[in-house]
């Protein structure tokens, strides 16, 4: 299977991955065949990216750490917690969540069980699942990605366990926003955007007053968009003064949140997140933090054409375990031409080469 825009889709292209609804309905099953009206519809629902399988893929597969089962399941379990506090206010969020804990706390041990007993690398699977608010899905992702990095450090089960759940309930304040800015198309004022801020001291507020989980989960709500260079909010606070557990949460929040669509600007490729993250090191993120998560994420994703810097095209192929920033090649095209046999080489073999563009509007002419 490999990746391709939404524009360069074309009718007869074969989808080689389902794709899922917040119900855990498919919205378009695998093996169907793509019509204008379907590509019409894709487009309807703001999907930019699909996984379609054709010869020039043939055999490689994205693999999913997370059954689409249990990710759908979990999902839907954040939504119905949210949804339970929304119009809440006060201490009463407090209780309401109290009661909710024990659920969450399942929720990240299964997620926990799944990430421990893997070396597989996490892998951003584009528009695969598409939600009915942004939220609920991100708080899934974020909490995978910072046990993930936990992971990668060394954190010990119950620090791993603490971080899950500070990453799963690290936006819960946003609940308090008002829904007509969270759900802005456009760019925030600034007097709006003061205000979206306060979800992390909301979240703070929430959380502290929570009699069965620990008050740690509370500071990284409070703390998840500090910034070592004290840029970040709600109290700018400087490198030693923050967690380190919101230290891991901030990395994948950021990551999470450049490579989802949002309503106010289109996704980025995973290796487009990877740069910003990249950028912010040691100024904005914590080193560690930024390298444990650069090992523990798929930097380009299995199916995905990439043009390397001597001019070869080819097709991420399979993942490198021990460098995720050099994965294996599946060389199809030399000098603008196809090959009549393709071969397979590993970036790491060849420092000297470079990805230097990702093809996603790549179209085949292989038969």
């Amino acid at each position: 299977m490999r990746l391709i825009s939404i524009d360069a889709l074309q009718p007869g292209m074969v989808v080689a991955r389902t794709i899922w609804n917040e119900a855990g309905l498919p919205l378009l099953q695998k093996d169907a065949k793509i019509s204008i009206p379907i590509i019409n519809r894709l487009r309807q629902l703001n999907i930019k990216y699909l996984y379609i399988d054709d010869k020039l893929s043939q055999g490689i597969e994205v693999s999913e750490l997370i059954a689409p089962e249990k990710r759908l399941e979990v999902v839907k379990v954040i939504k119905d917690s949210f949804k339970k506090l929304r119009g809440i206010e006060g201490k009463d969020v407090s209780y309401v969540l109290d009661k909710q804990s024990n659920e969450i706390k399942m929720l990240v041990d299964n997620l926990l069980e799944s990430i421990l007993n893997s070396n597989e690398m996490l892998t951003v699977l584009t528009d695969s699942y598409l939600y009915d608010e942004y939220l609920y899905q991100h708080s899934f992702q974020v909490t995978l990605y910072s046990i993930a990095i936990a992971k990668e450090l060394g954190y010990k089960y119950d620090d791993l366990r603490l971080i899950g759940i500070g990453a799963m309930l690290h936006d819960v304040g946003k609940l308090q926003v008002p829904t007509n800015i969270i759900m802005k198309p456009g760019h925030l004022t600034n007097e709006e955007f003061d205000i979206m801020k306060e979800h992390a001291r909301f979240g703070f507020d929430i959380l502290r007053n929570l009699h069965s989980i620990s008050l740690l989960v509370a500071h990284c709500a409070f703390q998840h968009h500090e910034r070592l260079d004290g840029s970040g909010y709600p109290r700018g606070l400087v490198d030693h003064e923050i967690h380190p557990f919101a230290k891991i949460i901030a990395v994948a929040d950021v990551f999470d949140a450049v490579t989802s669509n949002r309503v106010y600007r289109e996704k980025m490729l995973p290796s487009q997140g990877i740069e910003i993250i990249e950028a912010g090191s040691g100024t904005m993120f914590d080193q560690r933090v930024v390298d444990a998560f650069k090992r523990s994420v798929v930097h380009f994703s299995n199916g995905t054409i990439v043009l390397l810097s001597d001019g070869r095209r080819g097709i991420v192929a399979k993942q490198n375990m021990n460098n995720s920033a050099r994965p294996y090649i599946r060389i199809f095209e030399e000098n603008n031409t196809m090959l009549k046999s393709t071969y397979i080489i590993s970036l790491e073999e060849y420092p000297e080469l470079s990805v230097n563009k990702i093809e996603t509007e790549y179209i085949s002419h292989v038969e």
